[in-house]
């Protein structure tokens, strides 16, 4: 039977890990290794990993009252943090060149998610599927609702509205040769009100490669209702696992009583 995945998401800003609301609000919650090392206890299907910070040196883990060694740049920590947490690792955020994606693969990446750069120099991501295999591409599609009822997708850091539907979006980026879709939703980032199952759905109907489904997640129930309505291969959520009730062996366990297409450990 064909599995399907719950993924959880960290957000990386300047060197710590940080709980997002709609793409703006940015709150501290922690040291990476420690998120690192749960995550590894927790035995999760894979793992991903959005650095939103502002640039590339903007990463200030260089703290020394902390248990772990500091590390002092961006492939460092993915080199640290990839051994830690010893599971597939998707990792993204401000990629500019095919070289930012050959060094973070090489510094311990699977795959390597991609937003702004997949929209401003298409062919280059060709060239990326054919060196390093469209499974280590992951097309990130950050999308908002507008006042005219319409989704429109976002990209530099849902900043920038390139005024294509997400659906659109999708078969173009399919056409690049990506191997999956990471659908986020800003409005709902952070907010605990569910997925967007309509539009997850548009897309998935829309493609013939995995979508993961993201943004909305406040409790399992929520997760489930995603997993049985929505054909999404993965289903991602990231505040969510930063309490412990909701802790993801609990939810696992509780999707894997109710469906038995949910991969297990």
């Amino acid at each position: 039977m064909y599995k399907r995945r719950l993924i959880p998401v960290l957000f990386l800003k300047n060197g710590w890990m940080v709980r997002s609301e709609s793409f703006r609000i940015h709150q501290i919650i922690g040291e990476p290794t420690l998120h690192a090392e749960r995550m590894r206890q927790w035995n999760v299907d894979e793992l991903m990993v959005l650095d939103i910070s502002d640039g590339d040196n903007n990463f200030e883990h260089n703290r020394d009252d902390h248990k772990y060694k500091p590390v002092n740049n961006l492939l460092q920590f993915i080199e640290r943090f990839s051994y830690e947490c010893n599971m597939p690792l998707t990792f993204g955020g401000n990629i500019k060149s095919l070289q930012d994606i050959k060094l973070r693969i090489e510094h311990g990446a699977d795959k390597i998610s991609i937003n702004s750069f997949l929209y401003s120099m298409p062919n280059m991501i060709n060239d990326a599927v054919r060196i390093f295999g469209k499974q280590a591409i992951v097309a990130s599609i950050d999308c908002k609702l507008m006042d005219s009822g319409e989704y429109s997708v976002f990209i530099e850091k849902g900043k920038k509205n390139i005024n294509l539907n997400p659906k659109q979006w999708a078969k173009e980026v399919e056409k690049i040769g990506v191997g999956e879709i990471l659908l986020q939703f800003i409005d709902r980032d952070g907010k605990s009100n569910g997925y967007e199952v309509e539009v997850i759905n548009q897309i998935c109907n829309s493609v013939n490669i995995p979508v993961i489904a993201c943004s909305g997640a406040g409790n399992q129930r929520q997760i489930l209702e995603c997993f049985n309505l929505c054909k999404a291969e993965a289903i991602a959520a990231g505040n969510i696992f930063h309490f412990t009730e909701n802790a993801y062996p609990r939810i696992k366990s509780f999707l894997a009583s109710k469906r038995e297409d949910i991969r297990s450990n």
